[in-house]
């Protein structure tokens, strides 16, 4: 069963715009999936996991594009980094749009050839596992806390309890397990990083050791929603901080977490510059931890953690999907004041916070007030062209309806994002 993709549109429309698109992600979020799915009559798939034709494109890829003739679909595209010069002289040749489909799901070393061999020819979608509003079947849009939009929103996402929001962050976001007989959760994730270790990671160079890469796995989930420190991340796997710190990118890079980055202008002064650590998918970083239902999960000390990763995940994936580059950072500063999320654009800061509680009221909001010197930097020491308004803030909570915790700010429910 085919599970429509909120970032069907956005691919359509790079593919109507530039002669190549390049779909990443991780493993198994559904990229060949969505993209075959999409596929018009007569576009070629061509798979570069069959060695055979992974081993013509690598040696010959001149014969390759000789054998292949696009419209195509290069899948594992990864693999075979040296046709990429190949697929530069063809559209530049042509000048036909969305001649070339590619899919990769470890863009540690594709990215660079991309940017090398394919810079202002390509389009590039990241793509994550499903978000709530796919499985549901309701629309999907970036997430703002406009309260306009989030009453709108109202009418078409489905509500959902405690155990239901628990359910959906154990299970996580793989499309494998959404389907009726789906494997089991351990069964699907050992596999899933037995694959992932033994295909993606062994082809890095920068990993010797895939016994204490699956630790350090382990160790990072732990560490979601919580500041990057390396050290700790190092001390804890046996290997050195700069080798934790390459790793923790080929994590980033092959769409397995995402860093946060804090958010500072010269207006504010005392900002920690650490980023934080999310798991995109919360069932992977739940079978790491060896959480195994949803019900220990949700009584155990983990459990606002994986909250707040699962918040992020699904608002960073409402941006993705939409082909957007996802405008999302943090506060903290050396007092300890916290705001878990900022959403940043057309000059607006929108804080968030997010809480494992039913009914949080005003002091969950109590650290908005820190952005203020942001609305008036030249008061603050700071420049006047940084100068940001502050919007309409929201507590993400396991509240069962929208209601405004007072002028500025709403308590919003989880189902709703």
């Amino acid at each position: 069963m085919y599970i429509r993709r909120a970032a069907q549109e956005a691919a359509q429309k790079i593919s109507a715009t530039f002669p190549v698109l390049l779909v990443t992600g991780a493993r198994q979020v559904g990229k060949t999936t969505m993209l075959r799915h999409l596929a018009e009559e007569g576009r070629v798939y061509i798979s570069l996991d069959d060695p055979d034709i992974r081993y013509m494109a690598k040696t010959d890829p001149a014969l390759f594009m000789q054998r292949y003739r696009p419209p195509m679909l290069i899948d594992e595209i990864q693999y075979a980094p040296e046709l990429l010069p190949y697929i530069k002289m063809d559209v530049d040749e042509s000048g036909g749009r969305g001649r070339f489909w590619l899919a990769g799901s470890q863009s540690f070393h594709m990215m660079k050839g991309v940017s090398e061999s394919l810079a202002g020819r390509v389009g590039i979608m990241r793509l994550s596992g499903l978000s709530r509003s796919e499985i549901e079947g309701y629309p999907s849009e970036p997430f703002t806390t406009d309260g306009e939009r989030l009453l709108a929103r109202r009418g078409s996402a489905p509500k959902a309890d405690l155990r239901d929001i628990y359910g959906r962050i154990w299970r996580g976001s793989m499309p494998a397990l959404q389907v009726e007989g789906a494997p089991g959760h351990s069964d699907f994730y050992r596999s899933y990083i037995d694959s992932y270790i033994g295909r993606d990671i062994r082809s890095l160079s920068q990993v010797a050791d895939e016994t204490a890469f699956f630790s350090f796995m382990a160790v990072a989930a732990a560490m979601t929603a919580r500041p990057v420190q390396y050290a700790k991340i190092a001390a804890d796997v046996g290997v050195s901080a700069p080798t934790a710190k390459k790793w923790l990118s080929i994590l980033v890079s092959s769409g397995i977490a995402a860093l946060i980055q804090p958010y500072h202008n010269n207006a504010l002064k005392r900002v920690v510059k650490t980023p934080i650590l999310h798991f995109l998918d919360t069932g992977l970083c739940a079978y790491l931890l060896k959480w195994e239902n949803a019900e220990v999960l949700e009584r155990g000390a983990a459990a606002g953690a994986f909250l707040e990763s699962y918040v992020f995940s699904e608002i960073y994936k409402s941006y993705t999907n939409a082909g957007l580059e996802p405008p999302l950072f943090y506060y903290r500063d050396r007092d300890q004041r916290e705001i878990d999320l900022l959403i940043y654009g057309n000059g607006t800061l929108c804080p968030i916070e997010v809480k494992k509680a039913a009914s949080p009221g005003a002091e969950a909001v109590r650290h908005f007030g820190v952005l203020a010197p942001a609305a008036d930097p030249e008061r603050f020491g700071g420049l006047a062209q940084l100068k940001a308004e502050i919007g309409t803030g929201a507590v993400v909570c396991l509240a069962e309806e929208l209601l405004p915790i007072d002028r500025k700010n709403w308590r919003v429910p989880v189902w709703l994002i």
